[in-house]
Parts: C-alpha cells; sequence; structure tokens
C-alpha cells in the first residue's frame, strides 16, 4: 500500500501543495502515520537545501549587494561611531574657538608704568643690630635694722620720692635712752676720778700706774658713752641717699632683729639700660661710646646712652654678654622695667652710594 503526503516547499505559496506518491519498494511501517512524517521531513529539508544552493549569488553585483546587506547593521554601527567622533571634534573646536574669544573680549589693557628716578648720591651705610633691653636703677638701696626693737612710727609710702637724711621710720628708743645715761654717768664718774688723781699725782701721793689705770678707766667709758649715743641716734630711719621708695618692709608695731629689711630705696636720677650682646658681636660693642636706645613705652622716643660697662664674662645662659648704658633722667619720666630696642651700629661705611632695593 502506498502512502501519500502533501507539504509545501520553501518559496511556494502558502496553500500550493503537491502529492508525491511514496515509493512502492519502501512500504510503509505497521504505523503509517509516524513513518509517512519521518520521510516527509526528510525530503523537505533535501529540498529546502537545494533551493538554498539554487538561490545564492552568483554575479558580482549581486554577491556586493548580498555582502552589503549581510553586514548592513556593522556599516551602520561604523556610521553612527564617525559620526559621534565627528560631532565630539566639531564642538570641542567651537568651544575652543568661544573661549578664544571670550578671553580676547575680556583681556584687559596693560596699564601704563610709572617710573620713578632717583639722584644717587653718596651716604654713609651702617651695620647694626637691633636688641631687646629693659631699664633698670642706677642703685638699688636695701635698709637694713642696725638694732633690735619695735617699730614706733613710719613716715613714707611706697613710691614717695625722698632726698638723702628725710626720715623713713622711727623705731622706739627709750631703751636706748637709758643706756645713753647710764653711760654718760658712768663717763662723768670716771673722768672726775682721773681729775682728782691727776691733781695728787702732781703731789706725788700716787704712782703713775694709778694714774694710767684710771685714765682708761674714763677712756673705756667715754666710748661706751658715745657707743650708746650711736644707738640711740639708729632709732631714727633716714635716706642715705636721693631716690624713689619701691618698697617699705617695716610695719607700726613690728619687732625687728638686726638685720631685718626695712625698706628699699631706687636711685632714678641716672638709670642703666641693660642690653645683651652675643658674643660673636662683643669685639664690634668694646668700641663704642655711646648707643641711640628707643623707650616703647614713652611713644618710641628716642634717646643716646653711654657705656658705662660690659661684662667680661656671659651671664645668661645664651651667652649674652652684659652692655650697660648710662641715661640722664632728670624728670623721673624714665622709669625702672621699662622695656627699651638698642640700636647697636656696629660698622660704619662712608660715601658709599645707595640705590632703593625695590629699583633691583
Amino acid at each position: 500500500m502506498a502512502c501519500t503526503s502533501s507539504w509545501s516547499p520553501p518559496g511556494l505559496p502558502a496553500g500550493s501543495r503537491q502529492k508525491r506518491p511514496r515509493s512502492p519498494s519502501k512500504p510503509c511501517s505497521a504505523k503509517p502515520w509516524k513513518g509517512c512524517n519521518h520521510h516527509l521531513n526528510t525530503f523537505r529539508l533535501k529540498e529546502y537545501n537545494m533551493n538554498n544552493q539554487t538561490s545564492s549569488p552568483r554575479s558580482t553585483r549581486a554577491k556586493i549587494v548580498f555582502s552589503i546587506w549581510n553586514n548592513l547593521p556593522r556599516i551602520a554601527l561604523l556610521v553612527m561611531v564617525a559620526l559621534v567622533f565627528i560631532l565630539a571634534m566639531a564642538i570641542k573646536k567651537e568651544s575652543a574657538s568661544i573661549a578664544s574669544s571670550k578671553a580676547a573680549g575680556i583681556k584687559p589693557e596693560r596699564p601704563p608704568v610709572n617710573a620713578v628716578t632717583l639722584l644717587l648720591q653718596p651716604t654713609a651705610i651702617h651695620d647694626r643690630i637691633n636688641l631687646p633691653g629693659s631699664i633698670e636703677a642706677w642703685t638699688t638701696l636695701s635698709l637694713l635694722s642696725k638694732l633690735n626693737g619695735t617699730v614706733e612710727e613710719v613716715l613714707v609710702r611706697e613710691g614717695q620720692k625722698v632726698s638723702k637724711g628725710d626720715i623713713l621710720a622711727r623705731i622706739d628708743a627709750e631703751d636706748y635712752r637709758i643706756a645713753v645715761e647710764r653711760a654718760r654717768a658712768a663717763y662723768n664718774l670716771a673722768r672726775a676720778e682721773y681729775d682728782r688723781d691727776k691733781a695728787i699725782f702732781a703731789k706725788g701721793v700716787i704712782p703713775v700706774a694709778e694714774l694710767e689705770t684710771n685714765k682708761t678707766g674714763m677712756e673705756t667709758a667715754k666710748a661706751d658713752l658715745d657707743n650708746a649715743e650711736l644707738q640711740l641716734s639708729r632709732c631714727i630711719i633716714t635716706a642715705p641717699m636721693n631716690g624713689i621708695v619701691s618698697k617699705i618692709d617695716a610695719k607700726v608695731g613690728l619687732q625687728l632683729a638686726v638685720g631685718d629689711p626695712l625698706a628699699e630705696i631706687l636711685e632714678i636720677d641716672r638709670l642703666k639700660a641693660v642690653v645683651g650682646i652675643p658674643e660673636s658681636d662683643v669685639p664690634a660693642v668694646r668700641g663704642l661710646d655711646s648707643v641711640d636706645i628707643k623707650l616703647q613705652a614713652l611713644e618710641d622716643r628716642t634717646i643716646t646712652g653711654k657705656v658705662h660697662f660690659l661684662s667680661s664674662s656671659p651671664e645668661t645662659v645664651a651667652r649674652l654678654f652684659r652692655l650697660e648704658l648710662a641715661i640722664d633722667n632728670p624728670n623721673g619720666e624714665i622709669l625702672p622695667g621699662m622695656f627699651i630696642r638698642a640700636d647697636v651700629v656696629k660698622k660704619t661705611v662712608p660715601d658709599a652710594v645707595v640705590i632703593p632695593f625695590y629699583s633691583v
């Protein structure tokens, strides 16, 4: 029994169907519907391959068209990439052109240059150093008690200006006044005895040794009287020099012992400006006579100090040598403790041609 099947090869209309008789040498299997389908599919595949082989282009033009058609997506992608690159380059070039045009538009004109002329003349130049320092009193005097006693009265205050001989304080003198009277009585007795023995000695009644003993007793009594009067005088504390009372330690009712501090007086009619000189500049400073100093507390007033003393050894860990400058202070405007700047001129070059620093 031969089986037939309908099929439509590729390329034919969907409604066109052909019927082919099954080869009688190959009978259908026991299950005709399965065997016919297997042979039908094999036939269709072979016919489709034959149609494809017959439909491939053979001419050069057709091959070119066929190759372009198959590579059309790649060509389109390359064209798009090229367009993007060209567009980016054009945008960059246009941006540079716009930026250059803006820069050219806002570029300011160069202002004219001001030229200043200066007549150069020979002048002196100085090799100098500027060092800090401070003001110190010319003399700082501490008054100490020379006797034991109680402070009875204090007549000055701190900061007060005093002159030599002014009374600063008083110590209770009653005990010392009694001692003076006792010493005077002893002296009067010793002098009377000596005068009597001297008259008797003239008559040859007493020996020379006894007269000399009485004379020694009289002189000893006189020394005791002088010492008692000296102790009494020390009960009045006076200023030993002109100056300012910077500190008072004596208070009314304070019990003093020998060596206790009473007051401190500063001499400020003259002052010392003290400056530390580095060891490398000591040889240059040693030959100076005066130094200009500037007082910052007095609106940078400049005064001249005379070189008074240069230490022969450093007095600080920084290896600075003490330089003292004498300053007159008749009005008392300059006070100890003020800061200064010393302009120390180490070397002077006369007739030097100097040009401004900014002109180089």
